[in-house]
């Protein structure tokens, strides 16, 4: 029994280290996306998605951050949301500074997550304002997609962004309100033909997503699972929903793409556990680029 009680407290140590560590790093996450509609792309393009920093801040003002995103040359950076906190006590200053900073590295687009949706449909119930936070990062060049679409041309292909806003019914707990295809369509329009990015933040909805027309869904918001067990994922998600199947990670839906980050930052139950934070670089190419 002794030599159990010791195993036990020798495990306990362990996880309460990794946990530690984890909660002060991040690494980088690289997939590799090809699709058909890409083709006649002359060169791949590099995204890097950044999603829930909730207002988290690795060392001195992001550096570490900063310099990890910089250094990988990216084409785009898109932004899934969640990047501020929406309580009154939390200040986004840092956030503010770290994206003021990459717009200068390339073109940066964002979209929001539930916490800026909430903040900015519910400005009564909240001190810190989602409009000041958006005036400042529209002075530094940032492109917001609130319910709206940038195309843009790489090598005369027609690439469409989208920044989705869903219901805020689709994110109470347990998932009881499922967001649908019209839905979607209430707040975006139809799908077109050209090779369609979606950023849209809720994990939970991706059959919603590809249903609609989507080529490539990237989100969040479920922070990994906050712990993951190898060769099963994230344990449990914001909803309480245990064992979420889009927990993070790159997962091929029919013809299309979703990659789910993990996160950079956490909230409310400050853990990540064999579930470190990510950026995450995604190479997109055509099917001939192969």
């Amino acid at each position: 029994m002794k030599r159990l009680i010791k195993m036990i407290a020798a495990l306990a140590l362990l996880a309460a280290g990794e946990l530690a560590r984890e909660l002060r790093c991040f690494h980088v996450t690289r997939y590799c996306v090809a699709s058909r509609k890409l083709s006649g792309l002359k060169a791949p393009r590099k995204i890097i998605f950044l999603s829930d920093l909730h207002n988290y801040c690795y060392g001195r003002e992001n550096e570490p951050l900063f310099r990890a995103v910089a250094k990988e040359k990216p084409d785009l950076i898109l932004v899934g949301g969640d990047m501020l906190l929406r309580k009154d006590h939390s200040s986004y200053g840092h956030t503010v500074k770290l994206l003021s900073r990459l717009s200068k590295v390339c073109p940066v687009y964002h979209a929001n997550g539930n916490h800026e949706q909430k903040m900015k449909e519910k400005p009564r119930k909240y001190k810190r304002s989602f409009r000041d936070y958006k005036e400042c990062l529209l002075k530094a060049g940032i492109h917001f997609l609130e319910n709206e679409s940038v195309t843009l041309m790489w090598d005369e292909k027609k690439i469409r962004i989208t920044g989705l806003e869903i219901p805020l019914r689709g994110y109470e707990r347990w998932a009881r309100n499922r967001i649908g295809r019209d839905d979607i369509e209430d707040k975006i329009g139809e799908a077109g033909e050209d090779y369609e990015i979606l950023l849209a933040h809720h994990p939970a909805h991706i059959p919603s997503y590809f249903d609609w027309g989507a080529d490539l869904v990237l989100s969040g918001h479920y922070h990994g699972g906050v712990m993951r067990i190898p060769g099963i994922g994230g344990v449990i998600a914001p909803d309480f929903t245990l064992f979420p199947k889009y927990s993070g990670g790159c997962y091929k839906v029919g013809d299309g793409v979703a990659v789910v980050s993990k996160g950079l930052g956490v909230h409310s139950v400050p853990i990540r556990l064999f579930n470190p934070a990510e950026i995450v670089v995604l190479e997109l190419k055509g099917e001939d680029n192969f």
